[in-house]
């Protein structure tokens, strides 16, 4: 008696038990390449200043203009043969054109207004939106120096203050 009332418990208590069996719905497929390393960033590129200059306010009375163009490099080394890559640039857009950088103190008294810093690939004209990588550029083993520009980038009609700007970039190998 007392066998077949734990026998019956056991049944009662397995049937109770869910089973679930789980089947695959699909496949997900990892692809890569592991390569050499990339190059290093030179100390004199690890932190720039780009002065662009006094500009008037006259040379931005328009959404688009854009005034104080100067070129800057950022130099690689010890780079492997053949390197290809592009920079992306990161930092605060600007509120009215997320393209371009915002002004470091935007908003606060003594800053201009209606004014970013746009940055352009190595011909000053095809701009680079910040976030999106670069043009693709070719490198050779060794050294190598990535011309850009930047230049102020009217919103709007400029206001005259302190145009500063920061930004940040990452060398991405292909």
């Amino acid at each position: 008696m007392l066998k077949r009332t734990v026998l019956s418990v056991l049944v009662l208590a397995s049937s109770a038990i869910s089973f679930h069996t789980f089947a695959a719905d699909g496949t997900v497929n990892f692809t890569g390449n592991i390569t050499n390393a990339g190059c290093s960033v030179a100390s004199d590129s690890l932190s720039k200043t780009v002065a662009l200059g006094n500009v008037s306010s006259s040379a931005l009375t328009t959404a688009g203009n854009t005034a104080g163009a100067h070129l800057f490099t950022i130099n690689l080394t010890d780079c492997p043969e053949d390197p290809s890559a592009h920079v992306r640039f990161d930092g605060t857009t600007n509120a009215s054109n997320s393209s371009i950088l915002a002004l470091t103190d935007a908003g606060q008294e003594g800053t201009a207004t209606n004014v970013g810093v746009a940055l352009y690939e190595s011909d000053s004209t095809t701009p680079i939106i910040i976030g999106v990588p670069s043009s693709t550029i070719n490198m050779t083993e060794g050294s190598n120096s990535l011309n850009f520009y930047a230049k102020y980038y009217a919103t709007g009609a400029a206001t005259a203050g302190t145009a500063n700007s920061t930004a940040t970039f990452t060398v991405v190998y292909q």
